[in-house]
């Protein structure tokens, strides 16, 4: 039979303690501890309220900070670390403030509240300051974008859908089309820490507490907005963290999409871009290789932040109110989400930074694949040709062209005229890369002028470091 463990936060109607199987399974200091700086900021706050009503006095309240202090202290350290019998972060700290302030004094402090309520609060303290971390690692990412966009402005390359050629458009406008939805996924870090502001102190176990304490003090000291409306909801809901997640999938999805491009842009066939010595790797074997390491990672963790995803998410559904110990796989996901974001986001922001682009293969291949052909549509729809024949019309002028093997602009205006007399010799006004790129200047458009209105946009978000003094 096991032993009772004295360190224990529960047990004394058992007869005994939890079998080495049970503690085995239950033990989450292996991966709470880290979460020990948000668990001494909430003890703090506690004592504080505790102290507002009266269940602690002055002398107390200065001793069990003083405690507090000296935990967090050690714990800095290095000096006071989890013991094998402790199950959690929350027994591993009261432990340690009881061997501080002794078991009279540190054994007052658990009074009204529960890990159940601490905990929730906790993995959000983590998640906003997290949250902050990566905000700043996604705006380098938009500076890096910019600065490539700012330094090849001029540069025409070939737009693609399906992955064909399309249109031409500004290389420029190209890399600010990857930095818009990490702009986004700010927006989204900065609407989640409104309701990621809320603090579920004082919910205590599941029914809230009655002991009169004021949870408001409690959400103020920890720099939240205010308490959460209901206790139930808030000791057994993680939406926060699972959206949270989303949002880091998101991050990753959308780097990895870039990371896509790369890959592909920098192989011979491609030939766009040449990556850094310093940002890619070479092969055990074949001494010519440049391998785009950090594009192929960054697209292989975004596998693992979606997983992170779908485990809290499979975790948190059909689970019946309030707490359950399932909960308790709610922090391994966003610890590693955050983890790898913080890792792989310095790597690509590094080999971005460090990218040479074969402009004048970009500049080539812009016209390639007759994607000049919507431009000769639509001067068609301006002559006044309804747009469903402008279209059929184009497409003749494709199919003559690849008949003959030359490019739209080889045309002579005998052949122009033999397609359709719509087809006059002005036609070619527009059958240039500048000239298509020029007239696309509505808004969102790939003309210079709108890149530079996205490049003002983006400035404001992600002003260039790299000027400063």
């Amino acid at each position: 039979m096991a032993s009772k463990n004295s360190d224990s936060l529960w047990g004394s109607r058992f007869a005994s303690g939890p079998s080495s199987e049970m503690a085995n399974l239950s033990k989450s200091t292996h991966f709470d501890w880290r979460l020990a700086k948000y668990d001494l900021l909430g003890s703090r706050a506690h004592a504080e309220a505790l102290a507002g009503k009266g269940y602690l006095n002055p002398e107390e309240l200065t001793e069990l900070l003083k405690a507090i202090d000296q935990l967090e202290s050690r714990v800095d350290k290095g000096s006071f670390k989890p013991k094998d019998t402790d199950e959690d972060v929350h027994s591993a700290l009261e432990r340690g403030l009881i061997e501080i302030a002794g078991a009279d004094l540190g054994g007052k402090l658990r009074a009204g509240r529960s890990r159940n309520d601490q905990i929730a609060t906790e993995i959000r303290l983590f998640m906003i300051d997290a949250a902050e971390q990566i905000q700043s690692l996604l705006i380098s990412y938009i500076e890096q974008l910019t600065i490539q966009a700012e330094t090849h402005m001029g540069v025409a390359m070939p737009g693609r859908t399906h992955f064909q050629h399309a249109q031409p458009v500004l290389l420029a406008h190209h890399l600010l089309a990857h930095a818009w939805p990490q702009v986004r996924n700010l927006q989204r870090l900065e609407d989640w820490r409104g309701r990621a502001s809320l603090s579920p102190y004082g919910a205590g176990a599941l029914a809230g507490s009655s002991l009169g304490l004021d949870p408001s003090l409690v959400a103020e000291k920890l720099g939240l907005r205010a308490p959460e409306k209901n206790s139930m909801d808030a000791t057994s809901s993680r939406d926060v963290a699972s959206e949270f997640l989303f949002i880091c999938a998101q991050i990753g999805i959308d780097l990895s999409r870039f990371s896509e491009e790369l890959i592909a842009w920098s192989t011979a066939e491609f030939g766009y871009v040449q990556l850094s010595d310093e940002f890619s790797t070479g092969s055990s074997i074949m001494p010519q290789k440049k391998n785009p390491d950090i594009a192929e990672l960054t697209r292989g963790k975004t596998g693992r932040l979606i997983g992170n995803l779908t485990s809290l998410l499979t975790a948190l559904k059909g689970l019946p109110l309030s707490y359950n110990r399932d909960l308790q796989e709610d922090k391994e996901p966003v610890f590693d989400s955050v983890d790898t974001l913080v890792v792989v986001l310095p790597a690509i922001n590094g080999m971005i930074k460090n990218l040479i682009f074969n402009t004048q293969r970009l500049e080539e291949l812009a016209p390639a694949g007759f994607s000049l052909a919507t431009d000769v549509a639509e001067w068609l729809v301006r002559q006044g040709v309804p747009f469903k024949n402008a279209h059929e019309i184009t497409g003749q002028m494709v199919s003559k062209c690849e008949e003959l093997g030359v490019g739209l602009e080889d045309l002579t205006d005998k052949q122009l005229a033999e397609i359709s007399k719509e087809l006059k010799p002005e036609v070619r006004e527009v059958l240039s890369v500048s000239g298509s790129i020029k007239s696309r200047d509505g808004v969102g458009g790939t003309a210079l002028p709108r890149v530079l209105d996205q490049l003002m946009e983006l400035r404001k978000i992600a002003p260039r470091t790299d000027l400063e003094n």
